[in-house]
């Protein structure tokens, strides 16, 4: 096996699964309301925020606040390192699957009784 093993390959900012799913849902867009990440990633709003900051101080996200019609709102756009970090996370994942899929023998079936 020549060169790293595939896990060195994962960011800790980005693989804790809720800042992968953040920006996952980020990159599907231009930009994504908070209060629809906290909806679909089932957040509370302090944990949600917590999250953001991290990947907003990494450079991963931005926020912006503004207005629809007179209600605040928040949104958040991934960044070009944000979309980058992404890539390379998903990247790490799938060689780290591939070399999974290739040393695992084939599954059982639990119906099947030995030979």
């Amino acid at each position: 096996m020549a060169g790293p093993f595939p896990t060195n390959g994962l960011d800790d900012t980005v693989h804790q699964r809720h800042r992968l799913g953040i920006l996952t849902i980020a990159a599907e867009g231009e930009r994504v309301e908070v209060a629809y990440l906290r909806e679909a990633l089932e957040l509370t709003a302090g944990n949600l925020s917590r999250h953001l900051t991290v990947l907003e101080e990494a450079r991963l996200i931005e926020v912006e606040k503004g207005y629809h019609g007179r209600r605040p709102r928040t949104w958040i756009r991934i960044t070009r390192e944000g979309r980058q970090a992404l890539h390379s996370e998903i990247a790490a994942l799938q060689e780290l699957l591939r070399r999974h899929q290739q040393a695992a023998p084939p599954p059982v079936p639990h119906d099947v009784p030995p030979a």
